[in-house]
């Protein structure tokens, strides 16, 4: 049975996992599942992730702390090399620990594994931001102690983290060590990619969606800090270069101790290891607490001696507003975000829990990202080597466009920032224009298989299709003229050159030789998804550059002399993609995935146990590549970008076609197939598909969410709702909804910000209200017109 044969799952062990609809929460301590639970509750903002390991540090499953796009580079070694393959790989590093704050009591350390824990709580808080952990112990001795700690990467202070950890000794008095500790670990202890076979998680050997190891050592000590006093005060910083990659480092921390009971403080600071350990003689109900402020700033060349003073600095402003006003504008940031970003589900308790866990991840791996892009994995953990994928433009950056665009634009302008080695790898492939790499940190290509990695042009497109709708979303004209147009001439361009003319096809424009979005079939000729995303993007950049060039002829001016365009071009760009060539069956009356899709043998689906899937990490590429069998469906994931250049008959035939055929092994796929089920009218497979992504992570359907977050699956479980249940659909002018309230549910509310203007939508079993919140109004599809929803003026679209 493939992923999407298998029962949809319904949500956690509530006994473990109670359900509540703000915070996830676990109730009892497991030791089998410690990488799911490690991302599960790990707490980061974008640019500083943070694992859930256990502060004592042993009994993880994978010790973790990432910031986004700090990467090592290593030399790929291909077998059989050839021109043009990629050279260079790039895989993000796992940084020094901070979360390192290890109990001893009669120096008896604290131990989960093994530990007789009298009561046990941690839970995330998804409008704190906070991950919580409160525990009693009682000690080999007999002694019970309570432990409570928090720990809160700050979506304010971008290279912030804070933590506290309090102990109180419950009946007697006893001796207690806290040894607060920023450990690098090197040489593969405790790498992210080790896996302990003994915690039932082992590694995949081949499994190329883990990270790689490193044969060597990564960071190289530069800078040992130690500014604290007797009382522990004071900041200690340690600062590294990578061996390669040549980007710097510089991680510290800053403590505030609090305790009535005698103690004292001895930090000391090696290359590898500092730490401030505190020995207290502790009495009954008398509390001990640590505050340990953590600071990170990373640069691609900055000596680590001027990070380690904006570390001081950081740490230095965050002790003086106090952890209680850090918590603070925490909870205002997030309550900001939630107010915009927010799904409320009515009539099902889990299923809100976990869309709002969806939603955090969001929100985690955006906030604070600046100008770096959003990898697969965001900061939750090393998964596919902390890549930036096509992932971020067609999943995450819609649902940022309509809830947080400021973070929208960041990211689009990252990959205008990359588009200058763009354009190299386009020179390399023979190609004018740019071609943006299939996985990278750098701007760099990074695959070092070109058949599922580099042949997927099709990221020029995701690229400009996030572009399309992060304008109309917002009506940025501005970031149009200043970079979002160098990105629309560059990739058209890389189209126009690509493709060709054939005159036995009545003079239409082919492309050959590329992979779709689906793995399981790769380098081929005249790919649906690819050609129809191309057509989009020629046509979209032909009809945005004339309209830069009327409304702003400085800026166009600027434009053509950066990119030296010719309006000729223009025309090209518009002749390609009307001559366009769009697979299409007569006989089955679909649109076959490409032009040899139908030729190949179906795959032997009774006679493949559920043991070999996923297909990639059991069968040779060359088995799956000669089958009728997909990871993801190109053609499905067309319709839902391009939906109204499909009839709705084509759309019902080509998901009838190829709903059986996908086996759901990529995290993209259940999303995608739910939104189009809904669009298609399969109300019942719908909300299938949305329990399969909706808990894809909660549940760990897909076995791997130890090593991180499908982060675009995210984005797509929000597309579900808006998308497919709602069904709504941006023209560009006016959006357009066709809604349907799944059977289970009550009621659905979210709210869309377009244009400087919010509304609410309401869906509800007889149809959707949509009601003004703020700004001038938002155009809605109104029956046969157009109308302005404004305050006072609320519009109401019965269920179809």
């Amino acid at each position: 049975m493939t992923f999407n044969q298998l029962p949809p799952p319904t949500g956690l062990d509530p006994h473990r996992f109670p359900v509540e609809p703000w915070r996830l929460v676990e109730t009892r301590y497991g030791a089998d599942d410690l990488g799911h639970t490690e991302t599960l509750f790990g707490v980061g903002n974008g640019y500083l992730g943070m694992r859930a390991n256990p502060e004592e540090g042993r009994d993880a499953h994978s010790h973790g702390t990432f910031v986004n796009g700090f990467h090592e580079t290593w030399e790929i070694q291909h077998a059989e090399n050839a021109f043009g393959f990629a050279k260079v790989g790039q895989t993000i590093v796992n940084v020094p620990d901070a979360k390192l704050i290890k109990l001893y009591v009669d120096d008896e350390p604290l131990l989960l594994a093994n530990a007789d824990l009298i009561s046990y709580e941690r839970s995330v808080d998804f409008r704190s931001g906070t991950l919580t952990r409160d525990l009693v112990w009682r000690t080999p001795g007999g002694k019970r102690v309570h432990v409570r700690s928090t720990r809160m990467v700050s979506v304010v202070e971008r290279h912030l983290a804070v933590m506290t950890f309090e102990v109180t000794m419950l009946d007697e008095p006893g001796p207690v060590v806290i040894s607060s500790q920023l450990l690098n670990r090197q040489d593969g202890e405790d790498e992210y990619h080790v896996k302990s076979a003994a915690l039932g998680e082992a590694a995949v050997e081949h499994d190329p969606r883990q990270a790689r190891s490193f044969d060597h050592r990564v960071l190289q000590p530069t800078v040992q800090i130690d500014g604290t006093d007797e009382h522990g005060s004071g900041d200690v910083v340690l600062g590294y270069r990578c061996t390669n990659s040549r980007m710097t480092i510089a991680c510290g921390f800053r403590h505030e101790i609090e305790t009535d009971s005698e103690h004292a403080v001895t930090t000391t600071v090696g290359h590898d290891l500092a730490k401030s350990v505190v020995e207290v003689h502790a009495q009954p109900d008398v509390p001990i607490r640590i505050t340990k402020y953590v600071s990170y700033h990373t640069s691609t060349g900055v000596p680590c001696e001027e990070l380690a003073d904006r570390c001081r600095r950081t740490l230095s402003r965050a002790s003086t507003a106090g952890v209680g006003a850090l918590h603070g504008e925490q909870h205002d940031a997030l309550d900001e975000f939630w107010s915009a970003a927010d799904v409320e589900i009515v009539g099902d308790e889990a299923a809100q829990q976990a869309m709002r866990w969806n939603l955090f991840q969001l929100a985690q791996a955006s906030i604070r990202t600046q100008e770096q892009g959003i990898a697969a994995k965001g900061v939750t953990a090393g998964g596919y080597d902390g890549h930036y994928f096509w992932d971020t433009e067609v999943y995450v950056l819609p649902f940022l466009a309509y809830t947080d665009p400021v973070a929208a634009r960041k990211v689009l302008r990252f990959r205008w920032l990359m588009l200058d080695a763009a354009r190299r790898r386009a020179a390399v492939l023979n190609q004018r224009g740019g071609l943006y790499p299939w996985r990278t940190i750098n701007g760099e290509e990074a695959s070092a298989y070109y058949a599922a990695g580099t042949a997927q042009y099709h990221i020029n497109a995701a690229v400009v299709f996030a572009l399309g709708r992060y304008l109309d979303a917002t009506g940025d004209v501005d970031f149009l003229a200043r970079e979002g147009a160098e990105i629309l001439v560059e990739t058209a361009r890389m189209w126009e050159d690509l493709g060709f003319y054939m005159d036995r096809y009545g003079g239409t424009f082919h492309i050959h030789r590329v992979t779709g979005p689906d793995e399981y079939t790769t380098v081929v000729n005249d790919n649906c998804y690819t050609n129809v995303m191309a057509r989009f993007n020629l046509r979209y950049a032909a009809r945005t550059v004339r309209f830069l060039a009327e409304w702003n002829p400085d800026a166009f001016e600027t434009i053509r002399r950066r990119t030296d365009l010719e309006l000729n071009e223009l025309d090209a760009w518009d002749a390609a993609a009307d001559a366009m060539y769009i697979p299409f069956d007569d006989e089955h009356e679909i649109h076959p995935q490409d032009a040899a899709f139908l030729d190949l043998e179906p795959w032997d689906w009774e006679g493949t146990p559920t043991g070999k899937y996923p297909l990639l990490l059991n069968f040779h590429p060359l088995v799956i590549y000669r089958h009728q069998v997909l990871k993801q469906a190109d053609v499905v994931l067309a319709m839902y970008l391009r939906s109204r250049h499909f009839s709705s008959e084509q759309k019902r035939r080509n998901f009838d076609f190829y709903d059986p055929i996908t086996t759901g092994d990529s995290s993209l796929s259940a999303c995608v197939q739910g939104v189009m089920a809904s669009q298609v009218g399969r109300h019942d497979l719908a909300i299938d598909y949305f329990h399969r992504s909706l808990y894809l992570d909660v549940c760990d359907v897909h076995h791997n969410t130890a090593d991180g977050v499908h982060i675009a699956n995210c984005g797509g479980v929000w597309a579900e709702i808006v998308h497919g249940f709602a069904g709504m659909v941006e023209t560009g002018e006016h959006l357009e909804f066709c809604p349907h309230l799944p059977e289970s549910w009550d009621a659905v509310r979210f709210r869309i910000h377009r244009h400087g203007s919010t509304v609410q939508v309401e869906l509800r079993r007889e149809g959707c209200s949509l009601t003004h919140v703020a700004g001038l109004g938002v155009p809605v599809r109104d029956g046969d017109g157009v109308t302005v929803v404004v305050e006072g003026s609320d519009l109401f679209i019965p269920t179809a």
